[in-house]
């Protein structure tokens, strides 16, 4: 489908800056623009891509001024950034969506589904599973007995919900996601180790969404809590009795030992590591590679291992640069100091 300037303009409440008739078909990144594209410039250090993409429209901030002629046209929108997730939205919305039962699947004549359901070939939904109306469930998932799924959750082909746990709706798990694995329980008896039952659950409120492979043990008793609106990417593992705040995003590769809380509106960069315990406050960022072993309280900054405040870190690194020097310069004022004692 195509769409002109002033059409994709009135959708975003935006403001045409060129030819209100020209039309696009596609979406492009700026730095690789095409004509008859859409591209979008959010990041300041992209801009002199402007200046020479192919793109035929692009999307720009209303405050952007350009410091050189360009031969795109322009839609001046509040947050170009905003703006291009609300087109991307809007042309998933459009794609086709699967609906029906799909044969062979199996589903418990105990289970109870909503209206509108999709669940694709050899998916299993266990005994007195409920699942909500217009949920998608792709082929070969596993929906375990008494798992709950809130209304228009999407569950893609792989993923394995154990037995008892609850997904709130609005919620997004992609391949190969596992809820409600044994959490890492073992009590040392002797020369070996004997497992402690895993009874409890895994809970993800409304508006989760969770990467593929991504792991999240069930509680050694309670619940295992995915906040509302907390967005994990893919091959995260989160311990048993684990809580996460709302709205706090991590990256991947992050890993989060059994018991430790994580605050709201947090931010985890990739390969993050928190060990069992450990209590992290609200507005926390936390930097990639960074090990905690300690509680992190409200708005802090983390980098490294162990984790220092962010300020502390960086003056750290600057010296870490310089130690071989630093080495070098301290054995030669100990020799020169060793010969004023002579």
């Amino acid at each position: 489908m195509e769409f002109k300037a002033k059409d994709i303009a009135a959708l975003l409440n935006g403001v045409v800056d060129g030819n209100p008739e020209i039309s696009v078909n596609n979406v492009s990144k700026i730095e690789e623009g095409k004509p008859g594209t859409l591209a979008f410039l959010a990041n300041p250090k992209y801009e002199h891509y402007i200046y020479t993409t192919q793109a035929s429209i692009v999307l720009v901030n209303k405050t952007f001024k350009p410091a050189h002629e360009y031969s795109c046209t322009l839609i001046r929108v509040e947050s170009a950034y905003d703006a291009i997730a609300t087109l991307l939205q809007m042309y998933d919305d459009m794609k086709p969506k699967p609906v029906g039962i799909e044969q062979p699947s199996y589903i418990s004549d105990s289970a109870s589904i909503g209206e509108k359901p999709y669940v694709g070939a050899f998916a299993y939904i266990g005994r007195g599973a409920k699942i909500g109306n217009n949920v998608k469930i792709y082929p070969q998932a596993y929906i375990g007995d008494g798992v709950v799924v809130g209304d228009n959750t999407v569950i893609y082909s792989g993923v394995k919900i154990y037995t008892g746990c609850v997904v709130g709706k609005s919620c997004i798990l992609h391949s190969g996601v596992v809820l409600g694995a044994d959490g890492f329980g073992f009590a040392p008896e002797g020369d070996h180790y004997k497992k402690v039952p895993q009874i409890g659950n895994v809970v993800l409120e409304d508006d989760v969404e969770i990467g593929a492979n991504t792991c999240i043990d069930r509680a050694k008793t309670d619940s295992t809590v995915i906040r509302r609106g907390v967005k994990l990417d893919n091959l995260i593992q989160i311990g048993h009795n684990v809580q996460i705040g709302e709205n706090t995003v991590s990256s991947a590769q992050t890993g989060i030992a059994g018991t430790s809380r994580v605050g709201r509106n947090c931010f985890l960069a990739g390969q993050v590591g928190i060990a069992d315990h450990v209590n992290v406050g609200d507005f926390v960022k936390i930097g990639s590679k960074s090990g905690l072993d300690k509680d992190v309280p409200d708005g802090e900054v983390r980098f490294g291992y162990p984790a220092l405040p962010g300020m502390q870190y960086h003056r750290s690194a600057a010296v870490f640069k310089r130690l071989p020097e630093l080495e070098k310069l301290v054995h030669n004022l100990e020799k020169q100091l060793a010969e004023l004692k002579k």
